[in-house]
């Protein structure tokens, strides 16, 4: 977990140039570069592994405004995520998060690093941060290496179409990815799980609380409006995030830096 036990990945935005975007749709869909584009939304992890994806979203959208129709949230939201509980600092934490970059809003589902780092605490964690976040940078940078046709501007017309191509593109990523994992660097990953982090992570049950699955019947309001407020709690953000900044600095700061 390299330092930040409970993440599930990063996430970021990738843009893909649509040369063909109809005339009509060109200043929706026209991003800060001056040419339309559609947004590619990712989670990306260690091994490049791109486990959520979400595209088709109008260049001219920032990273926020792709999060708030994103479903990246639906399965936490409606209460089918698997569990999950950890401990940070002697601190327990009960909802995984993801590393982004600043613009993201301060969710307890979200850590960003520092801008303007003012301790050296905090300059060891904007480091950290920033490197372990490239994950999702070095995804993108490969999907497009290995895909031409998602590096250069796009000649479809039709929107469908390139939704089509671009999550042949990420499964056939992902396809490759799984073939090309070696098991010695498996075996080191796990190695370096157990021995470093196993004892800040285990299993509950949705922290004591009846755990709930779809199953096509309406699932509670109460339940739902209480997962959105702890979902983008900015109490628990702050509280995660200095017991990061405090769990890396233990382990990577001092002596040990």
């Amino acid at each position: 977990m390299r330092g930040f036990p409970g993440m599930i990945g990063s996430i970021d935005c990738m843009h893909w140039e649509w040369k063909n975007c109809p005339t009509a749709w060109r200043g929706q869909y026209q991003g800060r570069s001056g040419k339309a584009s559609l947004i590619l939304e990712a989670v990306a992890d260690q091994d490049l592994w791109i486990w959520h994806s979400f595209f088709c979203i109008p260049g001219s959208s920032n990273d926020l405004n792709v999060l708030h129709r994103s479903p990246v949230f639906d399965d936490v939201l409606t209460g089918k995520a698997p569990p999950i509980t950890f401990q940070v600092n002697g601190h327990e934490y009960n909802m995984g998060y993801y590393l982004t970059d600043g613009i993201y809003p301060n969710w307890a589902t979200f850590i960003q690093g520092f801008s303007r780092p003012q301790l050296e605490t905090e300059r060891l964690f904007a480091n950290r941060q920033a490197h372990v976040r490239k994950d999702v940078e070095r995804a993108f940078g490969v999907l497009q290496a290995r895909f031409a046709i998602v590096r250069q501007p796009s000649l479809a017309y039709d929107e469908d179409i390139l939704g089509d191509i671009m999550k042949a593109c990420i499964i056939l990523h992902n396809m490759i990815v799984e073939d090309e994992r070696d098991m010695y660097v498996r075996a080191d990953v796990l190695r370096r799980y157990y021995e470093e982090d196993l004892s800040s992570l285990t299993a509950t049950v949705n922290n004591g609380e009846p755990f709930e699955f779809q199953t096509g019947q309406p699932y509670s309001i109460n339940a739902l409006l209480g997962r959105i407020t702890a979902l983008r709690s900015s109490q628990i953000h702050h509280s995660l995030k200095e017991d990061l900044i405090e769990h890396n600095w233990q382990k990577y700061g001092g002596n040990n830096h």
